[in-house]
């Protein structure tokens, strides 16, 4: 360890480094909004649970913000979302919230409909495999984006992320990802520590995301359509959510990246099926991941996630030379919610009351990060972020049709599946 600290850029100081560029790309302020001081405007844009809730925080953590115009490929999904925004906290909301049903957009092309609107903000809340698309056209637009997490399934939708975000940095937009423990207060606190020095140079760490049986549905009489099935039991299906290592287990990844202000160099992995194997509604995703990430400096993280009943265990450690930290003594330590925070600091940025905020790039690496993992599992190959990062891999039909037929995929089988 001396010989490395005799190097002219330690390992903290890269750290330091990668940490102040990756949680404000911008130093400068933005152009964009600097003049607007009246209300903002706000669209949503996928009006599922994880959207309503999105929307939710934005609306209980600012004034002057006020919901606009809604979307979803459903109608049923878009009005439920609306009646439960209206009713809720008792009806508090309602003031803020005024969507014409001329701004209430259906269908596959709604994602258009909406960016054609006057809205300032677009929270992008629909399923992972639609993100990028949707969140680049938000940018050509001219729109700030809230995006949900992870922002794809697959390497070619990163580059597509990694190109929006740079798009955004040019035109001054703000961008806020929803890996929401870089808004709480304890995470932020805990890592102004750890990147001083606190706990050392970061030598191991392990990431955890363990929970019971995954969200599944079974098919309702009148969902005719495979499509429709899919995207109403949307998280049993790799290409529509990525799996659980990247739906999930993301924030548990981003925060190691966040740590050690890098992404990783190369992964070995594991995984499979072994809980209800051949039952249709949990899909083609595995059950299980273990992961031997490899960092720069040949620093080694252990990552696992799974979903078996009875599994419990949502936590980060990480181990230093002067010591260790654990996110399993985290807590709020605030007022504030962090899926409320991220939602002020978001329209902070855009009036420029704070750090000019563009998450796009950390949050593509943190996705990434997750998404080799998965490729390593499936293939039972080491794969490295470069491989991964320029991959072809594109698992998105060719055409979403609710007229055709659209088979679940087999469960991968580790070592024989390609990519």
């Amino acid at each position: 360890m001396s010989d490395r600290k005799n190097k002219d850029l330690t390992r903290r100081d890269f750290t330091k480094l990668s940490a102040a560029a990756g949680f404000a790309i911008l130093s400068a302020k933005s152009g964009v909004a600097q003049d607007n001081v009246d209300t903002l405007r706000v669209g949503l844009l996928g009006c599922g649970n994880r959207g309503t809730g999105a929307t939710r925080g934005m609306l209980d953590g600012n004034d002057n913000v006020k919901l606009v115009a809604m979307a979803d490929v459903f109608p049923d999904r878009l009005k439920s979302s609306l009646s439960q925004l209206e009713s809720s906290d008792n009806g508090s909301l309602r003031p803020k919230i005024d969507v014409d049903d001329d701004h209430k957009f259906v269908g596959f092309n709604a994602y258009k409909e909406i960016l054609a609107t006057d809205i300032d903000i677009l929270i992008e809340g629909t399923l992972p495999y639609s993100r990028p698309k949707h969140v680049s056209a938000a940018v050509d637009a001219g729109k700030h984006v809230f995006m949900e997490k992870p922002v794809a399934v697959d390497p070619t939708g990163i580059r597509v992320i990694i190109a929006a975000a740079e798009k955004a940095r040019v035109k001054g937009l703000s961008m806020v990802a929803g890996t929401q423990r870089r808004h709480q207060r304890s995470y932020v606190e805990t890592m102004e520590k750890i990147h001083d020095g606190a706990i050392g140079d970061i030598v191991a760490g392990r990431a955890y995301w363990c929970g019971t049986l995954p969200f599944a549905r079974e098919r309702a009489p009148e969902w005719t359509s495979d499509l429709e099935y899919m995207l109403r039991n949307w998280y049993g299906h790799c290409w529509v959510a990525g799996d659980s290592i990247v739906e999930q287990h993301v924030h548990n990844l981003d925060v190691i990246n966040w740590a050690i202000g890098a992404h990783p160099v190369s992964v070995l992995a594991s995984g499979g099926r072994t809980w209800k194997p051949d039952d249709e509604k949990f899909g083609d995703i595995y059950d299980h991941f273990s992961c031997d990430f490899e960092y720069p400096n040949g620093v080694h993280v252990n990552s696992m996630c799974r979903h078996w009943a009875g599994s419990g265990g949502v936590f980060e450690d990480l181990v230093g030379t002067k010591g260790r930290s654990s996110g399993r003594d985290m807590g709020e330590q605030g007022e504030v919610s962090a899926y409320v925070q991220e939602h002020i600091d978001l329209v902070k940025s855009i009036r420029n009351e704070g750090p000019h905020l563009n998450e796009g790039v950390q949050v593509a690496h943190s996705t990434l990060t997750a998404i080799m993992g998965r490729m390593s599992a499936y293939t039972g190959e080491k794969i490295s972020w470069d491989d991964a990062l320029n991959s072809d891999l594109n698992l998105l039909p060719e055409t979403l049709d609710f007229n055709r037929a659209y088979p679940v995929g087999k469960v991968p089988a580790p070592g024989a599946h390609k990519l």
